[in-house]
């Protein structure tokens, strides 16, 4: 990279750099191996010139975009394949995997994403070792291609309420796979409009005329030969939407479709030839791969927001504006204060949630261990937290990838610059996975009995166990470990809040279920409330663990931004902090201060700080973000690959405005 010509501008601020960039970049990567191995397969990816489009993708139709993406999936997986990137994921689930970038080749996604992101672990998790040695080498070697069908038209995070049906007939040993209305068709999976020829579909379980919850039935949707949709199934694309638009998104409805027995998915819930179920003494032990999935979904928040900060703090390094000082050259936008207040929160942010992934993923793979060895203990917390997490950095980094948009002005608005791309992507994990407000309130329910449970005298898991001081806040402390603290009793204040009103609210006569309802925007406060206590808890750990093994130098940025980020947070919740901890306006306006010197501190090293996330241009697919920082050159080089500029007069001139403006209409 560094070989090319680079903008001035830009070639100062990295002289500025008080760090190793590269020694970030093996410290976000997991290991200086990780980054190696990164980078080796992305020169074998981005300088494979069948990968590369000619016409950038905005300008294709819509049929063409998928049949693009299509194309480069099939590449990809080659690539993907004969260099032993595609393993079993039961044998190598490793959290370096977090910065792989090879899936940047799609701007808009891959066809394929939801193969390997849950059509796989789902057989891996819920198939038994029969069933997973039966479908894993077909999946893995692309010889069957599957997603995973779950929300349709009238349901989504309310699993008990979807209408599927697979009915089992003990006479043949086959289930019967049926959608009874309109409302019980499947809609939003990728890959299923035309993608794929497999799908594990989530159904309402009946045998003899009595309802077993949903289970997950494996189901041949076309021919694997032709890819003609089979018997009895209706299946197509959704059409556009705000982002993922080559992901093919598809509905999927079944007329009485037969399956055999064994394609209903055993490790946890059986159904024996007579018809007999027999299911696991913890019903919640299927939940894993959902947890799994809302682990990186907190990964993906923070890399989208990676890209989206790098793009705009690079372009505001070259974007120079207005009149600081009279008389003086234009200054570039980047030493704006409000331009810094903008923009290196997102830093800040990117690190708190890549690390708190790690360590997530961490508990995730401890807590496999101990189910493999019975022990079950921890699943609830670790489904409270995947759920409250998944929801505030779906939230915050969606809220500062806009924030990142509107930092370039006009030019952010341009697809060219990626940063409307990495919104629409962004936003969406808002939704899927489970909707944001309905995760928060799965997390209070764990958050309300573990405070009953606290009231008895229990002890509670390690990340609840503050839930049990139920003492007053002492004076204002404003160490960073202080205002920790202080952000658990706003945790603690809320969450007795909402147990209060919850409680008076029952007692008034409204039924558990009305006056759970009732206190519900109490109770989302105290969920995220919550979230937000572990988040910078773990921040703060992750980043002393990480201190002892690192430079001097670098050690120092990474308390920056830490102390930074929670100096912001305490800012950003003072009407929490004043209502539930001793924190007055003098402190208030130190903490002020504090930050705006923090924002000084931070500037030298803004550049440096988002070149170590080591995004190359293939990656970043922006024309305000590229390493060189040429960011108009760019612009103008995008701007004539549009079809409009192949010829100086379009034929609509001649066809409809020349003949209106001869009055010959």
């Amino acid at each position: 990279m560094t070989s090319i010509e680079v903008n001035p501008d830009l070639q100062k601020e990295r002289s500025t750099c008080t760090f190793n960039i590269e020694e970030l970049t093996n410290l976000l990567d997991t290991g200086v191996e990780h980054t190696a191995k990164r980078r080796a397969l992305e020169d074998k990816i981005f300088n494979l010139k069948e990968l590369k489009d000619v016409v950038p993708e905005e300008f294709l139709s819509h049929k063409d975009k998928y049949e693009n993406a299509i194309r480069k999936a099939v590449i990809l997986h080659t690539i993907l394949q004969s260099n032993g990137s595609i393993k079993n994921i039961s044998d190598n689930l490793d959290k370096s995997n977090f910065r792989s970038t090879s899936h940047s080749i799609f701007k808009d996604g891959s066809p394929f994403l939801l193969h390997f992101s849950m059509f796989v672990p789902t057989i891996v998790g819920q198939g038994d070792d029969e069933q997973k040695n039966y479908w894993l080498e077909k999946a893995l070697k692309m010889e069957i291609i599957g997603t995973y069908a779950q929300t349709e038209l009238g349901h989504g995070t309310f699993i008990r309420g979807l209408e599927t049906e697979a009915t089992y007939d003990e006479n043949t040993e086959e289930f019967i796979i049926n959608s009874p209305t309109p409302t019980s068709y499947k809609w939003w999976p990728g890959g299923l409009g035309h993608s794929s020829n497999y799908c594990i579909v989530m159904a309402q379980l009946k045998i003899k005329g009595k309802s077993h919850g949903m289970k997950p039935f494996v189901v041949q949707i076309r021919d694997e030969e032709t890819h003609m949709p089979m018997p009895g199934v209706k299946v197509g694309e959704i059409g556009a939407k705000l982002a993922f638009n080559t992901v093919n998104n598809g509905f999927l409805g079944f007329d009485n479709v037969r399956i055999p027995r064994r394609h209903m998915l055993m490790r946890f819930s059986q159904v024996l030839k007579d018809g007999t179920f027999k299911s696991s003494s913890n019903p919640k032990l299927a939940y894993g791969t959902m947890v799994m999935v809302r682990v990186t979904i907190v990964n993906t928040a923070c890399t989208l927001l990676s890209k989206a900060a790098t793009i705009a703090i690079r372009y505001s390094a070259v974007r120079h504006q207005s009149q600081l000082k009279p008389n003086k050259p234009e200054p570039q936008i980047l030493d704006y204060v409000t331009q810094q207040h903008k923009l290196f929160i997102s830093i800040a942010t990117s690190h708190a949630y890549m690390f708190c992934s790690y360590w997530l993923w961490d508990l995730f793979t401890n807590y496999r261990n101990e189910q493999n060895d019975g022990n079950f203990g921890r699943l609830p917390e670790l489904h409270a937290l995947t759920c409250v997490l998944k929801v505030i950095s779906s939230k915050d980094c969606t809220a500062l990838v806009e924030r990142c948009r509107l930092s370039c002005g006009g030019h952010g608005f341009m697809l060219s610059s990626n940063l409307p791309q990495l919104y629409g992507l962004s936003t969406a994990a808002c939704t899927y996975e489970g909707e944001n407000t309905v995760l928060l309130l799965q997390t209070a329910r764990a958050l309300v009995k573990a405070w009953d449970q606290a009231s008895q005298g229990i002890a509670l898991n390690p990340t609840m166990a503050y839930l049990a001081d139920r003492t007053p806040a002492g004076p204002w402390n404003s160490s960073l470990d202080g205002i920790i603290k202080a952000f658990q009793k706003v945790s603690v204040g809320k969450l007795s809040s909402s147990v209060s009103s919850f409680h008076e609210y029952a007692k008034s006569g409204l039924s558990m279920e009305d006056a759970w309802n009732k206190a519900s925007v109490q109770l989302i406060g105290a969920a995220e409330a919550y979230g937000r206590a572990v988040v910078l808890s773990v921040y703060k750990a992750e980043v002393e663990r990480y201190s002892k093994i690192v430079s001097s130098s670098l050690q120092t940025v990474l308390s920056d931004l830490l102390e930074m980020y929670i100096i912001y947070m305490a800012l950003e919740t003072t009407g929490d902090l004043l209502l539930y901890t001793q924190l007055s306006e003098k402190e208030v306006k130190a903490l002020q201060r504090r930050y705006e010197d923090l924002l000084e501190k931070i500037r030298p090293n803004a550049v440096g700080l988002v070149d170590a996330f080591d995004y190359r241009d293939e990656v970043l697919h922006s024309t305000l973000g590229s390493y060189d920082g040429f960011a108009y050159e760019h612009l103008m080089e995008e701007a004539m690959k549009s079809p409009l500029n192949g010829e100086p007069v379009n034929q609509s001139f001649h066809k409809y405005v020349k003949p209106l403006m001869k009055g010959k209409i």
